[in-house]
């Protein structure tokens, strides 16, 4: 006997369907109802108590935004229960109008009439102590990618150095790790080629939301400022920022979409040779590696027999408008994420500069481009350079950095904020 008998027993089945179909998508509307903190900072009277009656400074830039897409900063400047007296932008400038590398002056805020202080380019990375004595609290609201060498998380640890020496209260609004919370991969930074893209000892991606990459620096590096973090609601790990519900804002010129973060940590360290082409000057940043000496086809046909987890590729011809290799004609791979819980970013990147150097060794791609320095401060450490440049295994390569790698996971553990 079928189970629908009628007009009756058809109507009971669609009425069962649209509420199943409707409980599907409330149960998955809640699951992506991430806050960010500064959302969440309204409405935990605890950590409304951090700001309120007090002067605030605050480190932001076009990603520290609420899901409605108002600034962090319009939000505290018409907050009465704070004053906002500073604005402090990172690299890219704090309306991220400015390129990569290029030096950002002072000016102020047209709308809150804060003034705003660069971070990058005036020769200082954290505020002065004059001028953090002007307030109660410094904070913090940057969304970021999980990748070592992107300079936020620098500022993030320079300014809370600052904000310590100050005596000043140092707040971190947390955002989510766009790349899941628990990609963590590559070698540790050794303390020699710290820079300001290499800060602290930790991994190429380190697995870490701001919140809990901050409260790791002031754990483990003995720092002890009077850090407060105001934690997300919703955020769970494993998750990843297409799955959050919130606005994507490109928090720098290349960084276009969520997975461009993914991308990034792929070739964002052998673009810093400017011998290969990561993409940087096309419509494709980060996701090409292409060069005028390259045959793609070979490249690709070289790149796919490693059989890389979670990657496919395919060839590609093309002409960067600026950058490396400007208006000239390169071929090379289109690297296609097929697998976001299977990838190693650090290991593909490794694999695609390993592949480029086996078959055009005369072009010397660790050595030419005069970046040498650059290129080591990003990886953070000489000795992945020196062991592709012997043509060592990959797989020697990886051994070669896991047990500090081990080591950071061991001492993560307690940092972490999510589950």
């Amino acid at each position: 006997m079928s189970f629908i008998t009628g007009r009756t027993g058809l109507m009971a089945f669609m009425i069962l369907l649209i509420g199943l179909q409707w409980g599907c998508c409330a149960t998955a509307e809640l699951s992506w109802e991430v806050k960010a903190g500064v959302e969440t900072l309204f409405e935990n009277p605890e950590d409304l108590k951090l700001i309120e009656g007090k002067k605030v400074g605050l480190i932001t830039n076009p990603t520290g935004i609420d899901r409605n897409f108002k600034s962090t900063i319009d939000i505290l400047a018409d907050y009465p229960g704070c004053q906002l007296v500073a604005l402090f932008g990172p690299e890219h400038g704090i309306r991220g109008d400015f390129f990569g590398g290029a030096k950002v002056a002072d000016s102020v805020d047209q709308r809150s009439g804060a003034p705003i202080y660069s971070l990058y380019g005036t020769g200082s990375s954290a505020p002065s102590e004059e001028i953090l004595k002007k307030m109660d609290a410094l904070i913090y609201d940057i969304q970021d990618i999980n990748v070592r060498p992107y300079t936020y998380i620098s500022t993030m640890m320079a300014c809370m150095e600052a904000a310590k020496k100050a005596g000043v209260q140092y707040i971190v609004l947390d955002r989510p790790d766009p790349t899941g919370g628990d990609m963590v991969t590559g070698n540790v930074l050794e303390p020699a080629f710290k820079s300001f893209i290499g800060y602290y000892a930790i991994p190429y991606t380190y697995g870490m939301t701001p919140g809990e990459l901050a409260l790791y620096y002031n754990g483990e590096s003995g720092l002890g400022a009077d850090l407060h973090v105001v934690k997300m609601k919703g955020w769970k790990r494993g998750m990843m920022y297409k799955d959050t519900g919130l606005p994507w804002v490109p928090p720098s010129t290349h960084i276009c979409r969520w997975d461009t973060s993914l991308y990034c940590a792929i070739t964002g360290g052998m673009g810093e040779m400017h011998t290969v082409n990561e993409g940087v000057g096309y419509t494709l940043p980060f996701e090409i590696a292409g060069a005028p000496f390259i045959d793609g086809t070979a490249l690709c046909r070289e790149l796919n027999s490693r059989n890389i987890p979670g990657v496919k590729f395919r060839p590609i011809s093309y002409q960067p408008k600026y950058y490396a290799f400007q208006d000239k004609t390169c071929s090379g791979v289109h690297i296609y994420i097929m697998d976001y819980k299977n990838l190693d970013p650090f290991v593909t990147g490794l694999n695609i500069m390993d592949a480029i150097n086996k078959l055009y060794p005369d072009q010397k791609i660790f050595e030419a481009g005069g970046r040498v320095s650059a290129f080591n401060k990003a990886m953070g450490t000489d000795k992945i350079r020196k062991m592709l440049m012997e043509k060592k295994p990959i797989e020697e390569i990886v051994a070669s950095y896991q047990a500090g790698l081990q080591e950071y996971m061991t001492k993560r553990k307690k940092y972490l904020l999510y589950e």
